[in-house]
This record gives C-alpha cells, structure tokens and sequence, in this order.
C-alpha cells in the first residue's frame, strides 16, 4: 500500500518550533492539525490502511519542558505564552499549510487533535475558533481547562475519548461530552479499557475520522 512522506519545517516561533506534516500519497480530503506533533503526525501512515478520506496530519511540535508545554496548552496558566502560542497555532502554521502545500481546506474538512494536555489544546483553539474547525478530536483532556463561561454560538462537533484505567482522564472527559451537550453541541463521549498514553488514543483516530468526514 502506498504510504505518503512526513516533512519538517522549523519556524522561528519560540526560537526555533518545529512542526511536521504528514502528506498522504493522494490529495487531502480532510486535514488534522494537532499538537504534540511530534507524536501524532507519526499516526498519519496508519489511516492510509484505515477506511477514512485522504487525510493531512499537521503536528505543531511541544516544547521540551512540561510546564511550558502546559502553559502553551491551556490558556489560564500564562495568558500570554498561550496566545502567542495561538497564533503560531492557528495562524502561522495554517499560512504556512496554504503556501508549502496548496490545501486550505473549509472548517468542514478540518479537525484540531490532542490528547492529555494537548487534549485542552484541541478544545480551547476549537472553541475559540469554530470557523476553522468544525470538528474537536480529543483523548484523554487534563484538569487545566474547563468550559468557558460563554460558550460560541456555532459549535465544533467534538469527538472526546478516555480510558478506564485512567479515572481522573475519564471524568474530565466525561464532564467536558456533558458540558458541550448542553451548550448543543453534537458530541461523542467513548470509553475504552486503557491507561494514560495507552494505545487506544492512536487507535480512535480513524474512528474520529470516520464519524467526523464520512457522515
């Protein structure tokens, strides 16, 4: 089966951000931007032998330092290091998407994906930007963000996913599928038997993909 390539490119963000793509072997039909990018654009390869569109993986790369990363990740620890990590995110890396490889695909096509911290990623950019992404992949979301007051008046669908085995993960998901529901948002909340980082958050991905682009 033909694989498509991963390609890295280093952005002046932070001193020096990587942020690695994975460019499947036929045109992108839907495209996943996600942080810890250097974890999950390694998954691209694996949706070519799953039953989902053609899809671009985009993954911002996380700094070395956890609490930085956290910082970066959810807006109410450092206000200002999570928007200029924001725009990097959302601007920069987007820009740069459109020029290197000519996609610039319409929010129904596009997805933000995290998981752990980066989990509070996917749903902070998501919901602050909903006319980017139409659709919030996340597994396993930390405690550091929680619903804002107001919420935005068009919703991402959101797809949230936790492990069993890893409670404190689980309930904060689980309140997060509650919370969006009652904002009117389409949700899925799934549980599986798995700790934190196990291999269930890998393979929700073509699941994810599944209910968000082949609907």
């Amino acid at each position: 089966m033909a694989t498509g390539e991963l390609i890295t490119e280093t952005f002046d963000y932070d001193g020096g951000r990587q942020v690695t793509v994975y460019v499947p072997p036929k045109e992108p039909e839907a495209v996943v931007y996600a942080g810890d990018g250097q974890l999950i654009s390694q998954w691209g390869g694996m949706l070519e032998a799953a039953d989902v569109p053609s899809t671009m993986v985009v993954g911002a790369h996380r700094p070395a330092d956890e609490t930085l990363r956290l910082h970066e990740y959810s807006p109410g620890f450092d206000p200002e290091r999570f928007a200029a990590h924001e725009r990097f995110f959302v601007e920069d890396v987007r820009r740069w998407v459109r020029a290197r490889f000519a996609v610039a695909l319409p929010a129904g096509r596009t997805a933000v994906f995290g998981v752990s911290a980066s989990g509070e990623l996917a749903l902070a950019l998501g919901l602050r930007h909903p006319e980017v992404y139409g659709a919030i992949f996340c597994a396993s979301p930390g405690g550091g963000y929680r619903r804002p007051g107001v919420m935005p008046s068009l919703m991402p669908r959101t797809y949230l996913v936790a492990g069993t085995l890893e409670p404190f993960f689980l309930e904060n998901a689980a309140r997060w599928a509650q919370g969006l529901r009652d904002a009117g948002a389409d949700v899925v909340m799934n549980e599986r038997l798995g700790s934190h980082g196990g291999a269930f958050w890998q393979e929700e991905l073509p699941l994810m993909m599944t209910w968000a682009f082949r609907q």
